[in-house]
């Protein structure tokens, strides 16, 4: 920790002290604690965009046209200009700070929608190692459909959605995927998952997860597919050693794993045969159509009407390793545990498991598992550096209306020193 707040202090620091192991990152954020926003500046003439976000490293600012049907990618370009005279403080910025294109340069439009189809504004993911940018645009949802065969009950359908990956450097469409009647939860990101350069796409209509591989060359590979089936020859298995009568399905591969998971840990439970039985009868026979009504969901969801259950996958052994309810301790002490979360989330939507009154687990439930690339890198929503009212603003992304009060930033290391604050309106006043 720094032992002074003067920035010239930390820079000399920085020089002379070697950071712990994988504590670089956080100690430079510190410097954050000097540098922050002094000015706001008002009624600026915009372009009639959708400004959906910066990309993590600052590069582009993605946007989208008021029709969905165009992305506008600008490149961040800042202000400069100078000042005559001692007194440079009381100088007014000049009126090309009024102005959208002094900070921002557009570097490309590239038309993403068909006419049928619109651009699925609030999704967007983003490759920094290669400066991929991933978008999706779909046709209108239809929520009164019938299940056809391996579809479930209850589940709009879309006709189609499609994914473009882009290179953001020149906006050249590189590939794209297409899902056919199916259902993808593409606000806020949540059906899709993005680690390192694997893609896992969630289709709810289908109870599966489509695994692929984004490369270097641009291409979306597809790797496998998890839930109707866990290995890849599943499905060459069944065909040529099994007959199935007509009308008769298998449960998916997933939910066959799952029963076996809770099975034998029932089992495990009691060592008296006659009492095992008895506590089969009552924790799994009991529930056993409960269990075949789950449904993955891939967003957790906590109600007092819907209780949400997290099991955790290992796609190599085709196993569940474990299995919880959103409110055991026991979930948390994993969550601690595990720096990579890899979970599937499944929603009961027949019956509830009686909740043990832990706040603060349910609170974390809630969350998990994480959107991907839904929480903001800025160091100034970083907690341990600054305080806020995250009532009012967050590192979450999502949009928020506008508040009638200014929003403070206080140093947590200096309880009493407001660092900044943020004055949505301009006829705001100042407490």
């Amino acid at each position: 920790m720094f032992k002074s707040f003067n920035v010239t202090a930390r820079v000399f620091e920085r020089q002379v002290v070697t950071p712990r192991p994988s504590a670089a990152v956080n100690l430079f954020r510190q410097f954050y604690e000097n540098l922050v926003p002094s000015c706001t500046i008002y009624d600026v003439d915009c372009p009639d965009n959708f400004f959906r976000k910066f990309t993590d490293d600052g590069k582009y600012l993605i946007c989208f046209s008021r029709n969905q049907q165009d992305l506008i990618v600008y490149r961040p370009a800042w202000l400069s200009f100078s000042c005559k005279g001692e007194d440079c403080d009381s100088h007014g910025l000049p009126q090309k700070a009024k102005r959208f294109d002094s900070f921002f340069v557009q570097l490309y439009s590239v038309s993403l929608a068909t006419s049928s189809e619109l651009i699925c504004k609030e999704f967007f993911l983003y490759l920094e190692s290669q400066g991929f940018g991933l978008f999706a645009t779909s046709t209108a949802q239809t929520n009164d459909v019938s299940a056809i065969e391996g579809a479930i009950n209850g589940v709009p359908s879309i006709e189609r959605i499609t994914f473009h990956l882009l290179r953001l450097e020149d906006g050249v469409i590189l590939d794209e995927k297409v899902f056919y009647n199916d259902f993808v939860n593409l606000v806020h990101s949540m059906g899709v998952f993005l680690y390192e350069d694997l893609l896992c796409i969630m289709s709810l209509r289908y109870q599966a997860i489509h695994i692929l591989q984004i490369r270097e060359s641009g291409n979306l590979v597809n790797i496998r597919m998890i839930g109707p089936f866990c290995h890849e020859d599943d499905e060459l298995f069944l065909n040529s050693h099994v007959q199935v009568a007509e009308g008769k399905t298998f449960l998916s591969g997933v939910k066959q794993r799952l029963l076996s998971y809770i099975f034998r840990k029932h089992w495990s439970e009691e060592a008296d045969q006659i009492v095992r039985i008895q506590y089969l009868k009552r924790k799994f026979y009991f529930h056993f159509q409960d269990y075949i009504d789950l449904i993955m969901w891939k967003v957790s969801r906590s109600t007092d009407q819907h209780t949400s259950f997290f099991a955790v996958y290992n796609m190599e052994t085709t196993e569940i390793i474990t299995f919880y309810q959103n409110s055991t301790e026991e979930l948390y002490d994993l969550f601690e545990q595990l720096k990579h979360l890899y979970s599937g989330i499944l929603n009961c939507i027949l019956f509830v498991f009686l909740n043990v009154d832990i706040p603060f687990v349910k609170k974390m439930a809630t969350s998990l598992p994480y959107t991907c690339q839904s929480q903001s890198p800025s160091p100034y929503f970083d907690l341990s550096l600054f305080r806020y009212d995250e009532k009012l603003i967050s590192a979450t992304d999502r949009l928020r209306h506008s508040t009638e009060h200014p929003i403070k930033f206080i140093s947590r290391r200096q309880p009493h020193i407001l660092k900044f604050k943020i004055k949505p309106d301009y006829n705001m006043s100042s407490p």
